[in-house]
């Protein structure tokens, strides 16, 4: 994270996966002041998805942060990327997906007083840091909240991030979260 964490009382950390989550969790300027944020109506099939929720409830039980999980609007989130089907991995869809669950959260963040935002989506080897902050600022900006900018695959967080899930005991899933990214699951096997 390029800002210091601690001009900031009240940090909503938006949070896509408990794997992810303990790259934060492993960052003390992180998670300092912060609540995690899960919001990811993008996880298919919902079995799926009410995994990856219950795993994320664990490890926040696990670490004593406090957790918030909003609802699983898939219809929304089918609206969002709805024309973008067809769009490869890291695409268009997926850019919408991300605009959509960080304009949510800098909305949550502004309703409930939260003074910054951040995410751990920047964790990923698959996923454009630069774009996913760019998107993050504009949703702050667009809501009067902060966006804390960050790399978090930097510095072998991808790495750690695996190292963490195995010392958390966590699932760790083989896709994004889309139905769409379930066709990339051999890609991203040969990365774990």
């Amino acid at each position: 994270m390029q800002a210091s964490q601690s001009e900031y009382r009240h940090i909503l950390l938006h949070i896509c996966c408990a794997p992810d989550a303990t790259v934060a969790i492993d960052n003390e300027a992180t998670t300092v002041g912060s609540v995690f944020y899960f919001y990811n109506p993008n996880i298919h099939p919902a079995a799926e998805y009410a995994k990856r929720r219950a795993e994320m409830k664990r490890l926040a039980r696990l670490t004593d942060i406090p957790l918030i999980c909003d609802e699983a609007d898939s219809q929304r989130w089918l609206d969002a990327v709805r024309g973008l089907e067809e769009e490869p991995e890291g695409g268009k869809r997926c850019e919408a997906c991300f605009r959509m669950r960080l304009e949510r959260t800098a909305r949550f963040a502004r309703d409930h007083g939260f003074d910054a935002i951040a995410t751990v989506l920047t964790v990923s080897p698959h996923k454009d840091a630069k774009l996913i902050n760019a998107i993050g600022r504009a949703a702050a900006a667009r809501y009067g909240v902060t966006y804390i900018e960050s790399d978090l695959k930097k510095n072998g967080g991808f790495a750690k991030s695996v190292e963490l899930s195995k010392k958390y005991g966590l699932y760790r899933q083989t896709y994004c979260g889309c139905v769409y990214s379930m066709a990339d699951i051999p890609q991203v096997l040969s990365l774990i």
